[in-house]
């Protein structure tokens, strides 16, 4: 049986992908070939999942299908010196996609390492490892629309995919990349908030997560805009409009909208460095 999905790096997020991508039975775990250098590592994938593993990451480059490169940013370079030469003698007839989640590695940076490959530079959220992230793919210059379903149907196993020009990665690094961080955030002074009106703090834990999901979900489900969630639920002399008063004086929307733009920044200077 051909290898036609070959992951190099079996750690969290890879492993989160090929969970997802086996239970949904996207690929079977014999057309699955993952290399990690951890000899654990490889005996818990193979065990949990069925799939062949390897030490070798020059093995892996031979997949059919799709190469996703879900290893550390800091050893991409290492990375594509030691799979330089299997990447030469790949045919045309059988070049994969490219799909890297390595942050801030560029499309110009993964098509020297691949030339003449379809690579597609994608950016998930930590939220994938438990089947609800969003990534942002974009595409280099040799992929197809075959390459992008591809693509695509690997990251929607673990959650949404959007496609954006490479120029705009930066931005869903500061947003949807960091996001999860000032989520938790927000989770924890909202435990803090009602820890201090008086209630128990694993009971106040609960009411702020549960709020936080299911406003999430209600606005996904029902499509209206924030701004009409907000207004249904804030009555003339109320509660919540006190609140809101609150987090305007303290400037609540402009350190969010400061936090993106900070990350995003980050973002590109660690991708220029």
């Amino acid at each position: 049986m051909s290898i036609k999905l070959g992951i190099i790096g079996g750690g969290v997020m890879g492993e989160a992908l090929l969970s997802r991508l086996v239970a949904q039975q996207v690929y079977r775990s014999d057309e699955v070939l993952v290399s990690d250098p951890q000899p654990h590592r490889r005996s818990v994938l193979s065990q949990q999942y069925g799939v062949q593993v390897t030490a070798d990451n020059r093995a892996v480059a031979f997949a059919t299908d799709v190469l996703l490169l879900a290893v550390k940013p800091q050893v991409f370079d290492a990375l594509t010196v030691e799979i330089a030469q299997t990447v030469a003698c790949v045919t045309d007839s059988r070049i994969p996609v490219v799909v890297s989640i390595l942050a801030g590695v560029t499309v110009s940076k993964l098509e020297s390492a691949f030339p003449g490959w379809p690579v597609i530079r994608a950016m998930p959220n930590t939220p994938a490892t438990v089947g609800a992230g969003i990534s942002a793919i974009a595409a280099g210059k040799h992929v197809q629309p075959q390459h992008l379903e591809q693509a695509q149907q690997i990251l929607q196993a673990v959650g949404e995919v959007v496609e954006v020009p490479e120029s705009m990665m930066d931005a869903v690094t500061g947003l949807s990349g960091s996001g999860p961080g000032y989520v938790a955030i927000l989770i924890e002074a909202l435990t803090d908030g009602g820890v201090y009106a008086g209630l128990p703090r694993a009971v106040a834990a609960k009411l702020a997560l549960q709020t936080v999901l299911g406003t999430a979900l209600l606005l996904q489900e029902s499509g209206i805009h924030p701004a009409e969630l907000k207004d249904r639920v804030t009555s003339p002399g109320g509660t919540t409009i006190a609140g809101i008063a609150e987090l305007e004086n303290a400037g609540f929307r402009s350190a969010l909208i400061e936090a993106v733009k900070a990350a995003a920044c980050r973002s590109k200077e660690l991708g220029n460095s």
